[in-house]
């Protein structure tokens, strides 16, 4: 999911000194690696149980990365005490069964059915906006034009997803859960920031990952994708995809980002929450032919205006110093 910028999230500093072509070279990985999970997911799901290719996806990376760990730290790398190994599984069941399985049910099934991957990464851009009224459920009182652009970015999303009766018309149920799945990432997002998680972000990563595969597993094999799945029936188009997840969605990209969140400013790290739906919805278009209507390039330009609003009004208010987890948790996993 291209989802909430750590600005959304609370007051974050960071220190400065990494070189710009480095700083610039993570931030496109980001932009490019992320904004294409979008189409990776759609091409994954055309022969591949929804469920199931996510389960594998997060099985898979949360097992390399912890086999990296501890090759490079040594046998106590992975160790977190009761309370911070729940908090991890809870924020991955969140992040990734409930919203990342969501957006991945949603881009399943035939043609008018399947939810197109550029439209999804736009309603999935709605993250911030829905973690800053979580915020303020809490007490916490975002800047005025925080909410001007939670009220534009919402308008957005009704033109969006408004019926139409063309055979263009974004199909609403595929629309709907990917919308759940966004609110399922936006409150992991607000409660990593609130409850305790492990102190290191790949640690906490590793369990999330491995927490959110399994119930992605015990939901597939409840839906009965389990029985019904033949791995050579797979074609390897979808082989590639998912592969392609695993190592640039799940792995490459994150690394990218956790190391943007130390080392670059926090307004610039951000962009990538509005950089994300138009590298989707072009490569969606480019490569799976999908529809871009005029109702698509509207709705999707005012929730991208929306969230940019909410990204440049977002500042620290004190210098703390932000949990990487927390910061993490508020970040894409697609």
């Amino acid at each position: 999911m291209s989802s909430s910028p750590p600005s959304a999230l609370g007051p974050t500093v960071r220190p400065a000194g990494a070189a710009p072509t480095l700083i610039w070279t993570a931030l496109i990985t980001v932009y490019l690696l992320w904004g294409s999970t979008y189409l990776g997911i759609r091409i994954a799901v055309e022969s591949l149980p929804p469920l199931t290719s996510a389960a594998l996806r997060f099985a898979v990376a949360g097992l390399v990365l912890a086999a990296v760990l501890r090759l490079r730290r040594g046998p106590g790398a992975l160790r977190v005490d009761g309370r911070q190994l729940a908090s991890a599984a809870l924020i991955g069941v969140l992040l990734l069964a409930g919203g990342n399985g969501l957006v991945v049910l949603a881009e399943s099934g035939p043609p008018g059915v399947a939810l197109p991957s550029g439209i999804a990464a736009l309603l999935v851009a709605t993250v911030p906006l829905l973690v800053v009224l979580l915020r303020s459920s809490t007490g916490d009182r975002p800047p005025l034009w925080t909410f001007a652009g939670v009220t534009l970015g919402f308008a957005g999303l009704v033109l969006l997803v408004l019926p139409t009766g063309g055979a263009d018309a974004v199909p609403l149920v595929g629309a709907l859960t990917v919308v759940a799945g966004a609110v399922s990432w936006s409150v992991g997002s607000f409660l990593s920031r609130r409850i305790r998680m492990p102190d290191d972000p790949f640690v906490a990563t590793v369990y999330e990952m491995v927490a959110g595969a399994l119930v992605l597993a015990v939901v597939a094999a409840a839906r009965g994708e389990l029985s019904d799945f033949h791995p050579a029936q797979v074609t390897a188009r979808s082989w590639l995809a998912l592969g392609y997840l695993m190592v640039a969605g799940s792995l490459v990209a994150f690394t990218a980002y956790v190391w943007l969140l130390h080392n670059a400013p926090i307004s610039l790290v951000s962009t990538y929450a509005y950089v994300n739906p138009a590298v989707a919805v072009a490569l969606g278009a480019l490569l799976l032919a999908e529809p871009v209507t005029m109702q698509v390039l509207l709705g999707g330009a005012v929730i991208v205006a929306g969230v940019a609003l909410v990204v440049s009004t977002e500042r620290p208010r004190r210098p703390t110093a932000t949990s990487p987890s927390g910061t993490v948790a508020g970040g894409d996993r697609r």
